[in-house]
């Protein structure tokens, strides 16, 4: 059984990064669904969705300025310190979200001040996600880095299953009508209760020992941020090239899937939802089992296996989706979020372990916030454009194939320092 303190120390990982990510989801999930139409309804269907995803990627656009500002302050000042700021940044900022007129009641004005908010939500979470792995890779058994830092990678699937969970219960309980004039709202005003225990979790939490002896002896980074761009930019690029190819294919399951099977497939918009939240736990589930195995075997080999397994899913991912069967359709993403689990369970160990503890937290957020651009911030609006214009999902599988080759080519030129002291 864990200890208290270790307990303690992954739920602030899980929670934190959980409440994150709810917040996130439900903004991308309701990109695919209702956006379009409440913010964006002026243009067909299509346009609307890529123009909802727009405002999607903003949110990861912002990212390495949240990465670059709070990793300057979590190398100076400490983990503990930013991670509770970040979480209050988003609670506010959904918040407010939920709270915006649409288009019918503001105008133009109404899209200007949902891409503001998700400017806002996304540098606060650019900020959260290096914090939460640190917290738990930092004060943790340094024999089993891979476990601790996947804590924190559960957050994102089981914020992205509440999310959705919570989604189909407002929808499957309100008209279409109603949810669009004020049920969408529901998710958004009730992560405030979620916030509120996160920061109850976080403030029990001490700072890191690592980031302590910096403090005692006087040597934090006095611009980390400077430090990392001139001394460790080619940790830099291996750290975020590792992402991109997970980025996108979660992307892909997670996010795109719920508008191509809506508007493109025309199954129900509940059987999406039930399918990804499917999906998502079994994310969840298998995250710390292959961080765990990354500290037997090593980073490289688990993460690798994964490209292998996600590249040939790349390319069956759609024709099954295709059939229009609730078990094909569950299957298919439940795989596509199980096989990038073999990748985003390792990740933010992988990642961490490339940078010394005075620059850990600059590093690490750059890394993936950078990456976070060109992987998942702009991979569902390239998805809906390339739909458009080629009008077959080939283009799209890919797309995906790309990016998955980009994170091999990563992994063979990286060190494996699975067993390496961090500093």
């Amino acid at each position: 059984m864990a200890e208290p303190r270790t307990a303690r120390l992954a739920t602030a990982s899980i929670v934190g990064t959980m409440l994150e990510y709810y917040d996130f989801a439900i903004y991308n999930t309701l990109a695919a669904l209702a956006f379009n139409r409440l913010f964006f309804p002026s243009f067909d269907p299509l346009t609307g969705t890529i123009l909802a995803f727009s405002t999607f990627a903003v949110g990861y656009f912002s990212r390495p300025i949240g990465g670059a500002i709070f990793g300057h302050l979590g190398d100076r000042y400490g983990r503990r310190f930013v991670l509770v700021t970040t979480l209050m940044v988003m609670g506010v900022t959904t918040a407010l979200i939920g709270a915006l007129p649409t288009y019918a009641a503001a105008g133009v004005l109404s899209p200007v001040l949902l891409v503001a908010l998700r400017f806002v939500q996304g540098a606060a979470l650019g900020g959260e996600w290096a914090g939460a792995v640190l917290l738990s890779v930092e004060h943790g058994d340094q024999r089993r880095r891979g476990r601790n830092a996947s804590w924190a990678q559960m957050g994102p699937s089981l914020g992205t299953l509440l999310a959705t969970g919570s989604i189909a219960v407002v929808t499957s309980q309100l008209p279409e009508e109603s949810f669009l004039t004020w049920g969408w709202r529901l998710p958004f005003f009730a992560s405030v209760v979620l916030v509120a225990f996160g920061l109850w979790i976080r403030v029990g939490v001490e700072e890191t020992p690592l980031f302590r002896q910096l403090a005692r002896e006087k040597t934090q980074a006095r611009a980390p941020v400077g430090e990392v761009m001139r001394e460790h930019w080619r940790k830099l690029l291996i750290g975020g090239g590792a992402r991109i190819g997970p980025d996108v294919l979660y992307s892909l399951a997670a996010v795109f899937s719920l508008s191509y099977l809506t508007v493109t497939v025309g199954v129900p918009r509940t059987l999406a939802l039930i399918a990804l939240s499917i999906g998502g736990a079994c994310n969840a589930l298998t995250i710390p089992i292959f961080g765990a195995l990354s500290d037997r075997y090593g980073r490289r080999v688990i993460y690798g296996v994964g490209v292998v397994c996600a590249l040939g899913l790349a390319f069956a991912f759609f024709p099954l989706l295709n059939t229009g069967s609730p078990v094909a359709i569950t299957f298919a993403i439940a795989a596509a979020l199980v096989v990038h689990a073999m990748m985003y369970g390792p990740q933010a160990a992988f990642i961490a372990e490339q940078f010394p503890t005075r620059v850990r937290y600059a590093g690490s957020s750059m890394a993936y916030t950078l990456a976070g651009i060109v992987g998942g911030g702009i991979a569902p609006l390239m998805f809906a454009t390339l739909q458009r214009a080629y009008g077959t999902t080939h283009a799209l599988s890919a797309y995906l194939a790309v990016a998955l080759l980009i994170t091999g080519i990563v992994l063979i030129i990286a060190r494996e320092r699975a067993g390496a002291a961090l500093d």
